[in-house]
């Protein structure tokens, strides 16, 4: 079974920038597409970026623009360049693989605070 391992969360504050890395133990070639989404106190999960496995970007229209997902095949990583972090973008941030045969595997999350 796929692993997905997400690193990089933390405490920064208000115009500061955090780059999330997610590692599977898998070949991530071989998946449909990997995502990042988040999930706020008292909000549900949500979408914020995607890439597929032929490199198309997808983006939630709150991160368009300041949040960048890419992938590293060779190192079978995904990640989430985020910049000018918000106090409203405090929340777990999961890793998600849509893999062939399998479906969706998630990761077990990175919390991000972005506070004065």
């Amino acid at each position: 079974q796929v692993k997905l391992v997400e690193s990089g969360g933390g405490l920064v504050l208000p115009g500061a920038s955090l780059r999330l890395s997610c590692a599977a133990s898998g070949s991530i070639f071989t998946f449909n597409a990997m995502a990042w989404y988040r999930q706020a106190p008292g909000k549900q999960r949500e979408l914020l970026a995607e890439v597929t496995n032929y490199g198309r970007t997808n983006y939630a229209d709150s991160v368009r623009g300041r949040f960048t997902i890419s992938r590293d095949n060779a190192k079978n990583t995904v990640y989430l360049q985020m910049n000018t972090l918000q106090p409203e973008d405090t929340a777990v941030y999961y890793c998600n693989a849509d893999i062939p045969l399998t479906g969706r595997t998630w990761g077990q999350g990175v919390q991000v605070i972005v506070s004065s």
